[in-house]
């Protein structure tokens, strides 16, 4: 069944605005056919369009379950905005695809792209599509902040905390010593200055390497969150 988010859950929901629009317009659906509805609960609701009018659709809740796709471990990404939008783009699909919970985008002393409204609901529009790609039922907010420190105090309640950095010589910590709870942090295309590597870890950041090659910003964000994925038995 397809599936559509809303703002809130009602016996009787409307769905309206993009949403809508792609049901009526893309996929045709009409009076009779069963969709899924979510709110970002964790919770899926099987509903039954009742009505298709001009501008919105009603649907009638019939059941609602627990979503089972969703991630046990608390993952958080944490990437610098990089310039061409579409690798924005690719890094929020991947990371809502591997079972990452929070994502933030940031500005930092390397940065040369910058954030405005548009761009910001452009990469959440990419996150509820993403998560209704892989049957996830929550979509993950995409953050945006104006600095890293501004950013790494987002990820700091997490249990473990990485910084990826392109000069680290080796990691201090242990991929495999994760578990719980794992915040992670990826530069910009170009990188990260030592004194941001040193704000890092005054914050509680341990600098991580991803090997002696130089990683592309949206494949070091991938990679590393493949890995922590993995180690946290995520993609068991």
């Amino acid at each position: 069944m397809k599936r559509f988010f809303v703002d809130k859950i009602e016996e009787i929901t409307c769905l309206s605005g993009e949403e809508f629009e792609h049901a009526k317009n893309v996929l045709r659906i009409g009076v009779g056919a069963e969709v899924i509805l979510l709110d970002n609960s964790g919770k899926e609701y099987t509903a039954v369009v009742s009505a298709v009018e001009k501008k919105q659709m009603l649907l009638n809740v019939v059941r609602e379950k627990v979503g089972e796709r969703e991630a046990k471990a608390d993952i958080c990404l944490l990437f610098g905005y990089l310039k061409n939008a579409d690798k924005n783009e690719f890094i929020v699909q991947k990371a809502v695809e591997l079972g990452v919970k929070r994502i933030g985008v940031f500005s930092s002393q390397f940065s040369s792209a910058y954030m405005n409204e548009n761009k910001l609901e452009r990469l959440n529009k990419v996150s509820r599509e993403a998560a209704k790609q892989c049957l996830r039922s929550v979509a993950p907010k995409v953050e945006y902040f104006p600095s890293l420190e501004k950013a790494l105090a987002f990820g700091g309640d997490f249990a473990y905390k990485l910084f990826a950095c392109e000069f680290a010589q080796k990691s201090e910590i242990a991929f495999s010593d994760l578990k719980n709870s794992v915040a992670m942090v990826i530069g910009s295309e170009g990188g990260f200055s030592r004194e941001e590597a040193e704000l890092a870890k005054k914050k509680g950041y341990k600098l991580v390497s991803l090997g002696k090659r130089i990683l592309r910003a949206e494949t070091a964000a991938v990679s590393l969150a493949s890995i922590v994925a993995y180690e946290l038995g995520e993609l068991e």
